[in-house]
Parts: C-alpha cells; sequence; structure tokens
C-alpha cells in the first residue's frame, strides 16, 4: 500500500508510521478517539501477514490504547478486526484493526433510531489531542 507522503499525516488522519504498519484516526468515527490500525502490505486475511508484520500490529494495538488512556480517558475499548465487507470493511481486500474509546453510559439512541451521529469532538481536535501523545511516546 502507497502511503501519502509525510507533509499529509494531518490531513490523512496518520497518527504514526511503523516498518510494516500505520495507526490513523477513522474518518468515519464510532466515537471521539477511534483509531484505525493497519498493515502497510494489502491481504485480505490474516493468514497473509507475516509474524513481523502481526507482531508490530499487536504492539501497536497496545501502544495506541495507551495513547487513548492518556488522551481520551475512556472507561473501555472495544477493539476487533474487520475481515471482508460482510463485516464492515471499508477495503474487503485490506484487514485492518479498529480501536474504539467506550465511556460508560455512552449509548445513544441518535445512530439507532434517528440515523444520526453525534460526536462531542471534532476529528481534527481529536487528531491534534492524540498527536500530542504519540509525540511524546516516540
Amino acid at each position: 500500500m502507497e502511503l501519502p507522503a509525510q507533509n499529509d499525516d494531518r490531513k490523512n488522519l496518520i497518527l504514526f508510521r511503523g516498518k510494516t504498519a500505520f495507526v490513523m484516526l477513522n474518518a468515519f468515527p464510532y466515537s471521539s478517539g477511534h483509531i484505525l490500525i493497519a498493515p502497510y502490505k494489502a491481504v485480505a486475511e490474516l493468514a497473509g501477514l507475516d509474524d513481523e508484520e502481526l507482531l508490530e500490529i499487536q504492539k501497536l494495538t497496545v501502544r495506541a490504547i495507551g495513547w487513548l488512556v492518556q488522551s481520551h480517558r475512556p472507561s473501555g475499548f472495544n477493539v476487533g478486526v474487520n475481515l471482508g465487507r460482510a463485516a464492515g470493511a471499508g477495503i474487503p481486500n485490506h484487514v485492518h484493526w479498529h480501536i474504539v474509546p467506550r465511556w460508560e453510559g455512552d449509548t445513544n439512541f441518535m445512530g439507532t433510531v434517528g440515523d444520526v451521529r453525534v460526536m462531542p469532538q471534532s476529528l481534527q481536535d481529536a487528531y491534534d489531542k492524540l498527536l500530542e501523545v504519540v509525540r511524546r511516546d516516540v
């Protein structure tokens, strides 16, 4: 996968570039601070990743959760992998991990009943808050 130039990281919401994978803020978040982790290599299945890629992604997952704890102070997380279009993957042939911060009592009827998503923080504000923590960790 060809990533945009580093000078486009803010525009593309890329928070961190590793050796085999990268971390970015989800442009269509379920909640504030929703992070995606993806390998550079576009593969549809976990079996398409080698041990180095899998290990780095797991380590980035741990780090990203730490970043979110510092930046957003959530009560918990939903962490999962999207595999294929039926699983909701926007890019069906590119496996990626979601880290979704959750808070006690964060259920909201607007998405279910009103087909409206309520976000208490803009994407750029979430990006700036997270990037400040990421830069301290690098």
